[in-house]
């Protein structure tokens, strides 16, 4: 037996508001949000957010492709709690969406947390200190920085760690070369003979812009059927009186998004409903599903009637929505123009005048253009160790398998911002990401609070999620025959591994509120309860808060609905989630 050590009452009030180190790798949508919500709902927390690139915005600052924007309405791609009514189209370009997460996070201060230029080179778990140790490189000087945390937040996204297409000969090729996820600015296309390799989304917003660039021949290597469809959110347009073919916002639309909140949120309103109420069109053999299948069928043999051999191999005979969905305005219509190839035969290899078929024909090019899409699935392109040495890249081998794709068994105080099975196939991904911000702070101040020095998804729960996810996904579409990002060993696997097993909403409301009693905790006291403090609460104290913060306020002075953080009779509550 241990020596006996005499319990002691700690001299905290029960709102026990401990120092914790919380480091976030990525700055882009998630890591953006995170920067915004500790702050506002937690207190004590010296908070550190490193970002890899020189400015924050993530996968918007890194793709600057020509014809580069969402494909979702603009209006639907934003956070929640603070609309911009001033976005110039419904589906917003690229610089756009930067320049707005750029605003979000100088309006609410994340910048004080964020070190530019900074990558996470190693992360490890030490069992004895109960922290995580990070190793991190500045990328400008090359420094490199050691630093621990309390508790580790991923928030780095699927769509980061890009790739060139594994082709022999590729390092050969003497002319230009650019990935649609790393752009060179100073390529000049201009009476170039391009090659595009790739018939993804990125692919499909850049080749009407190249298609149209003075003097270019374009040509389209393309391997993989896809389905293209209506713009997003076209139905939505149509209620609203809004011409879905017309998607720039006149300037009067805009001052009066600006000047009419009631209509603004109208207006945001029947987008997220559409958004949200096709879920069914990814289930298979819905009568959702065979409508999408007879439409976008007909719209896209209309739009290639030029070049009808196009729609022949374009045209899947897998599901709509097996593969990411993409509304592509002009692509069709950029393939049938007497400047584009189009060319499905398979690429053997590169050389450095131009690309060679596997039939033996060369194609010569000046600029080659790669469209190959991400490394998605994976872990991340650092090393993260987790208990006993275990690493990530170890734990999701053969496939990843997550708790609720927040947390992972073996990794304590471990927190991933859409981790894997975290994208949606329909309906709003950034309401997503700050539903899984939320779920975050909620554990950061659980293990705050109640003293805990770590907490772990259980193993069990880990494999319980990971057999609902196996189960679900095979009444949908997106076990149909079709290469994937969505799915396990690059696209290829058997396993869903990209998406959310549900819809949008479905995601909402099964993290709205964690369930405590699947993760494992290890105390910083023998009395578990030491916790709770001396007796006091902050409240008594000088500026610590409303000492009468329960009661409510009548209902004729109910102020309108607005956000918690800002309301000043929040404020004075003792900080207890």
């Amino acid at each position: 037996m241990g020596s006996y050590q005499p319990f002691t009452i700690k001299d905290e009030p029960v709102e026990n508001q401990r120092p914790l180190k919380v480091r976030v790798i990525g700055a882009g949508y998630s890591g953006i949000y995170l920067g915004i919500r500790i702050p506002q709902r937690l207190r004590n927390i010296d908070l550190q957010i490193y970002e890899k690139n020189d400015g924050v915005g993530g996968t918007w600052w890194e793709n600057r492709y020509p014809g580069c924007a969402c494909d979702v309405p603009s209006h639907s791609y934003q956070y929640t709690f603070d609309p911009n009514p001033d976005w110039s189209s419904f589906y917003a370009p690229a610089p756009e969406i930067c320049a707005y997460l750029q605003k979000m996070a100088d309006k609410y201060g994340v910048m004080r947390y964020v070190k530019l230029s900074h990558k996470i080179t190693n992360c490890k778990w030490d069992e004895a200190t109960k922290k995580w140790n990070i190793t991190v490189e500045n990328t400008k000087t090359g420094e490199i920085i050691e630093d621990d945390a309390d508790i580790l937040l991923s928030a780095r996204g699927n769509l980061n760690d890009f790739k060139w297409p594994d082709i022999p000969g590729f390092d050969t090729f003497s002319g230009d070369v650019t990935h649609s996820a790393a752009w060179n600015q100073k390529v000049d296309f201009t009476n170039k003979r391009v090659g595009v390799i790739g018939g993804g989304s990125s692919s499909i917003q850049l080749v009407p812009k190249l298609q149209k660039l003075e003097g270019v021949q374009l040509t389209c290597f393309v391997r993989s059927k896809t389905w293209i469809s209506n713009p997003f959110g076209d139905n939505a347009m149509v209620q609203l009186g809004l011409d879905p073919k017309k998607f720039e916002f006149s300037d009067e639309q805009r001052k009066e998004f600006a000047s009419d909140p009631e209509k603004f949120l109208k207006f945001r309103k029947a987008i997220e409903a559409d958004g949200n109420t096709i879920h069914a069109v990814t289930l298979r053999d819905s009568e959702i599903q065979k409508g999408a299948v007879e439409a976008f069928q007909a719209m896209m043999k209309e739009r290639l009637v030029k070049k009808p051999e196009i729609a022949q191999f374009l045209i899947p005979s897998f599901a709509v929505g097996c593969r990411r969905l993409t509304p592509g305005p002009g692509y069709l219509e950029a393939l049938v123009e007497d400047n584009v190839n189009f060319v499905t035969e398979e690429i053997s290899s590169i050389t450095p005048k131009g690309i060679v078929l596997s039939n033996g024909e060369t194609v010569e090019i000046d600029v080659l253009v790669c469209a190959t899409g991400f490394k998605t699935g994976a872990p991340p392109p650092f090393q993260v160790y987790g208990k006993g040495g275990v690493s990530l890249e170890e734990k999701f081998k053969p496939y990843p398998e997550t708790y609720l794709s927040v947390g992972v068994d073996g990794f304590p105080n471990f927190f991933m911002m859409l981790g894997p099975n975290s994208a949606i196939g329909a309906g709003s991904l950034t309401t997503m990401i700050e539903n899984e911000g939320d779920y975050i702070v909620k554990c950061i101040r659980k293990l705050q609070k109640e003293d805990y020095v770590s907490m772990t998804p259980k193993a069990e729960r880990v494999k319980d999620f990971s057999e609902f996810c196996g189960e679900y996904f095979k009444n949908t579409v997106y076990m149909d025959n079709c290469n994937s990002w969505y799915r396990s060993e690059g696209g290829k696997g058997n396993r869903i591994t990209g998406l959310w097993p549900g819809s949008s909403l479905h995601c909402l409301e099964t993290l709205r509120t964690p369930r405590w009693e699947d993760f494992e905790y290890e105390s910083k006291d023998e009395n578990k309860l030491r916790w709770i403090g001396n007796g006091w609460s902050m409240t008594h104290i000088e500026n610590g808060g409303d000492p009468a913060w329960y009661l409510e306020p009548s209902m004729m002075s109910i102020p309108l609905p607005g956000h918690p953080e800002e309301d000043e009779e929040y404020k004075k509550r003792p900080f207890s989630h």
